[in-house]
């Protein structure tokens, strides 16, 4: 499970590396109005250019492995409710979407709140690192305050789908047997 986020962004700079050599940037796979939908599934791994791509690698492999120290259950179900809710932005929002940001965000909400939930020392420890680490990002789900041609709605989507995980997680039964 340690190689799965390595993998992960290995798809999303093959996929840019493709779109730049190949199709000089123009193979965009985003979700957006009247796109297929298996842009839902494809939007995480298609960047605006390597730039794009590398800001979103920074923030995503550290997010990716403190949400792996808590769980692999929980890291997956943060991929699995971000693209739930991918569903009503790609239905029903005018604009496309595109990037690991959303995927960024999911994990940062995740991590935020599951500390806040569980009171252990670990989960707490995870919420803590995420907000020095990243926590100046939070205003990147505003709309005012995100820089034009952001998808504030994305991250947006992201960092609730990550809270919804942490409330899901934090909420499920033991596997202990009691």
């Amino acid at each position: 499970m340690i190689a799965l986020p390595l993998i992960l962004l290995g798809l999303a700079w093959l996929q840019e590396l493709l779109d730049q050599l190949v199709f000089a940037g123009r193979w965009n796979l985003a979700m957006g109005p009247g796109s297929p939908w298996w842009t839902l599934l494809t939007a995480p791994f298609s960047h605006a250019g390597f730039g794009h791509l590398l800001a979103n690698s920074l923030a995503f492999l550290p997010l990716s492995y403190l949400v792996l120290a808590r769980s692999r259950e929980a890291y997956l179900g943060v991929w699995i409710t971000v693209i739930l809710m991918e569903i009503p932005v790609w239905l029903l929002w005018p604009i496309g979407a595109h990037g690991l940001s959303g995927v960024v965000y999911g994990l940062l909400g995740y991590l935020v709140l599951i500390g806040f939930l569980e009171r252990r020392p670990l989960p707490v420890l995870l919420s803590i690192a995420a907000l020095v680490l990243y926590g100046s990002a939070l205003p990147g789900l505003l709309p005012w305050a995100s820089p034009a041609g952001v998808s504030w709605i994305g991250h947006a989507s992201g960092f609730v789908a990550g809270l919804l995980t942490a409330l899901a997680i934090h909420q499920a039964p033991t596997q202990s047997g009691n």
